[in-house]
């Protein structure tokens, strides 16, 4: 292999994935590339013509052989970029998903002021990546994240400590808010929302690789809503605004689940592609 350029290299790789099924396959390979060659992304895109050695050559066929079995470029990194941010990843959470930026984008819109001491209450924190993008934008703010993973939390702890976020974000475990005391300015959430009976239609990626603790909702995808519900309820403050990520086929349903547990739906907030992807509520009556 050694002598082949990183173009032909480049022209193979994209191949692969194409026949693979991978649908992003020239940025994975480009990403995939960078990684094995140290070289940021635009050195990569810049030197097609260098010939790349057999240590090169053996370190990028490591990479691509994992891709090439949908093993996600995030967990092969081991890190995912999410609001301008980085975020490491492994298989104890889920990597940071783009449509989830509408959530942070919708919180940001509705709180105000950027100064403002905002108290923020995250369930099913993961990697921590909607509580640190919002922190990351409000100084003042300080915020606990929840997970029933303990693993999840340590990825989440290290990723606020990798952010200068630590003094400001607390994690904890817990199911749901059982041990979780006080009422909070703003209550946020992306559930696991995934209905049983469709998980093994999903691409490889997500059913081989992603942590289904983190995924599944139940046997109509409704079940983390019936719980999530009444917790936010009892945690969000008079005047608080919860956010709640939501399947692109689920306004309706879930939005239900939270009108009955006593909260008011005011807007329901798009993603990029113009799915449904953010419920926003508020109590219903005064706590």
């Amino acid at each position: 292999m050694s002598g082949q350029t990183l173009g032909q290299l480049l022209h193979e790789t994209v191949k692969r994935f194409t026949d693979a099924g991978i649908d992003s396959a020239r940025l994975d390979a480009r990403l995939l590339a960078a990684r094995a060659l140290e070289w940021d992304a635009a050195k990569v895109i810049a030197h097609p013509d260098q010939a790349l050695s057999t240590s090169q050559c053996r370190a990028l066929e490591e990479l691509v052989a994992r891709r090439e079995d949908r093993e996600p470029v995030a967990l092969i990194l081991g890190h995912a970029e999410f609001w301008s941010l980085d975020f490491t990843v492994t298989p104890d959470v889920l990597a940071p998903r783009p449509d989830s930026e509408t959530l942070v984008e919708a919180a940001l819109a509705a709180a105000g002021a950027q100064d403002e001491a905002v108290s923020i209450l995250d369930f099913g924190a993961g990697t921590g990546c909607l509580l640190l993008a919002l922190l990351s934008e409000w100084p003042n703010a300080r915020g606990l994240g929840i997970d029933v993973s303990e693993a999840a939390l340590s990825v989440a702890d290290g990723n606020a400590r990798r952010l200068g976020l630590e003094d400001r974000a607390r994690f904890q475990v817990s199911d749901w808010d059982a041990d979780v005391d006080g009422r909070y300015d703003l209550v946020i959430s992306n559930p696991p929302y995934i209905a049983e009976g469709d998980f093994s239609s999903l691409e490889p990626e997500i059913t081989r690789f992603e942590p289904g603790l983190a995924l599944l909702g139940g046997s109509d995808g409704l079940a983390c809503y019936r719980a999530l519900s009444p917790a936010i309820v009892r945690r969000l403050a008079p005047n608080g605004r919860a956010f709640v990520e939501i399947g692109a086929d689920q306004a309706e349903t879930a939005g239900s689940v939270l009108s009955q547990a006593g909260l008011r739906v005011s807007a329901v907030h798009r993603d990029l592609a113009g799915h449904p992807r953010v419920i926003e509520a508020g109590l219903d009556v005064d706590e």
